[in-house]
């Protein structure tokens, strides 16, 4: 079987509840976790590369964005998925959209100069997400379709 969509692992999550096996639905689970798993070190470790005119630090706005990144598997719901974000939940109130500037999605990011409120500039995007989820996201792919195909196998 190829994961083509989240269907597939929909389906599979749908299947192991109907079947009300608990062990076979926690490795699952586990196993698809252990896959994207790789995947959120990678990205922490982009967002520390990302220049800076000032050093890395936890309590900075790289250090937050880092650990504000984080993974989710979800097996009940409509859908089921594999998640690895940069949550903006976690991220300071007045920071809560930064990675999305910081990756480029959101169009124009202006900050006031440090000491100076009155005057602005034009952040430039530093893309750290997508970069690391087209290197490290197919082989995490590829695993996630071997649990797939091996608790298929096991449903079956």
């Amino acid at each position: 079987m190829e994961l083509k969509h989240g269907r597939d692992l929909t389906r599979i999550s749908r299947e192991l509840r109907k079947m009300d096996d608990r062990e076979l639905l926690k490795r699952f689970r586990r196993e698809l976790r252990a896959a994207a798993k790789p995947l959120v070190p990678a990205v922490r470790a982009s967002i520390r590369q990302i220049p800076s005119s000032r050093p890395y630090t936890a309590a900075g706005l790289r250090g937050q964005m880092a650990r504000a990144t984080g993974l989710e598997v979800k097996t009940t719901g409509r859908q089921a998925a594999v998640i690895i974000r940069v949550d903006g939940r976690k991220m300071p109130v007045k920071a809560k959209a930064l990675q999305a500037y910081m990756e480029g999605t959101k169009p124009k990011w202006r900050h006031p100069v440090f000491g100076n409120r009155n005057v602005y500039v034009q952040q430039q995007p530093h893309p750290y997400f997508f970069t690391v989820m087209r290197t490290g996201g197919t082989r995490a792919r590829l695993a996630v379709n071997r649990v797939i195909d091996q608790v298929s196998k096991d449903i079956t």
